[in-house]
């Protein structure tokens, strides 16, 4: 049997197992991964963290999608992954790990972990794509993972599945495709977002990436200013802190709760 803890990230859910004697017992990792986050079937998640050991780290993490795709980041995951660190002892309060993004700090206190993204790159804004054969305003970044962001004042009404796939597969972001971001700005300190996930392929409760997105475009357009506090699908909070320059955003964070929902372990007919 594999043991895990499931978590939770406002909202975003994810199964996270510790690895560093890389003795997971699985010829098939991506067909393992896809099984044990399917709901229904299984423990159900967004998507599993692999805690390994690292070299130059407090640790090393692989960050799979519910579709066992390997991805660079994922932001509440990885604020999940720093506080099942602090708590097994295998990173202080104060950490830092290896990502395929980069080295990523972290900072647990209590419940709430503020995390340290890399700088975003390739930031575009007033952007149009054809959707449905209609022209649509899109921006775009990329916080770790590459995102689409798209302002409405009708979010609540808003077809994040249809709009969402259709961005994530458009050819303008062939082959690796795109997460989607549709975003409703309430004030100069606060946005609403709504995510369609690339790898989940469907609207997730939370992105963490996402959010950061959606608030460096908000940003970038003169909408918000730091910190910006995001309301995602879930109904939490997330805030965002960065540093605004000529040069472009620095200092970016990314802070929020990270609940521990329960432990458990796996047992092989889950996943064989």
């Amino acid at each position: 049997m594999i043991e895990f803890c499931k978590m939770s990230g406002s909202g975003n859910d994810f199964i996270l197992i510790d690895n560093r004697e890389l003795d997971l017992p699985v010829h098939d990792l991506n067909g393992f991964i896809n099984r044990v986050c399917a709901r229904k079937g299984a423990v159900g998640a967004d998507g599993l963290i692999l805690i390994e050991k690292s070299e130059t780290r407090d640790f090393r993490w692989r960050f799979f999608n519910a579709d066992g795709s390997e991805v660079d980041m994922c932001g509440n995951g990885g604020r999940c992954a720093a506080r099942f660190a602090f708590l097994k002892g295998i990173a202080p309060k104060k950490m830092s790990f290896e990502t395929l993004a980069g080295v990523i700090d972290a900072e647990v206190d209590g419940d709430t972990v503020k995390l340290r993204l890399t700088d975003p790159t390739e930031l575009k804004t007033n952007q149009k794509i054809m959707i449905d054969d209609i022209p649509f305003d899109v921006n775009s970044v990329n916080t770790g993972v590459p995102h689409v962001v798209h302002f409405t004042s009708y979010l609540d009404e808003f077809d994040v599945i249809h709009i969402g796939r259709s961005i994530r597969y458009h050819k303008e972001y062939k082959p690796a495709g795109t997460n989607a971001n549709f975003v409703e700005v309430v004030d100069d300190k606060t946005i609403r977002v709504r995510t369609y996930e690339r790898g989940v392929e469907d609207e997730t409760l939370a992105c963490g990436t996402g959010s950061v997105a959606a608030a460096l475009i908000a940003a970038e357009k003169n909408m918000v200013a730091s910190p910006v506090n995001v309301i995602v699908k879930s109904g939490e909070t997330l805030r965002i802190h960065f540093d605004k320059t000529e040069k472009g955003f620095a200092q970016i964070y990314l802070e929020g709760k990270a609940n521990v929902v329960y432990e458990g372990r796996l047992w092989e007919e889950a996943y064989a």
